[in-house]
């Protein structure tokens, strides 16, 4: 009796520790993710995405390929010209990242939240939606 109950807590505990570790590399996609967005990394995005990613605007009504939000950079880059992003990550599970995100453009700032799914260690879906015209509740 003692020994099952030993290997359902070892099992639990790698099950855990899995999960933990899977968060882990999540984080560290979206850390990349946002260092990239900041200085415009065509190179860099483009290969934390996946092929066949959808990146769901929410406040425009608009859904991205890779191909569209690739295109998308060159203006992008003038945007973020002199910008800071910060960001946390408010939860995280079963693929599934949540971020926080403070865009500080030299002339505003916005807050957003922003959703990542991630899998084989790309990202595969991102859902975007403001929060605040500005960060003071970042």
């Amino acid at each position: 009796m003692h020994r099952n109950r030993w290997r359902s807590f070892l099992a639990a505990a790698l099950l855990l520790s899995t999960t933990v570790r899977a968060s882990s590399d999540d984080g560290a996609i979206i850390d990349r993710w946002y260092s990239a967005l900041l200085v415009a990394d065509r190179t860099e995005l483009s290969d934390l995405l996946a092929d066949d990613v959808r990146m769901k605007l929410d406040d425009i009504g608009v859904v991205q390929t890779k191909e569209d939000f690739i295109a998308s950079i060159d203006e992008w880059q003038g945007a973020v010209a002199g910008a800071a992003i910060r960001h946390r990550i408010e939860k995280s599970e079963n693929g599934e990242t949540t971020v926080l995100a403070c865009y500080d453009f030299p002339s505003n700032d916005t807050l957003m939240r922003e959703t990542f799914t991630v899998a084989g260690g790309r990202i595969i879906a991102s859902t975007q939606t403001a929060v605040a015209q500005d960060c003071s509740a970042y």
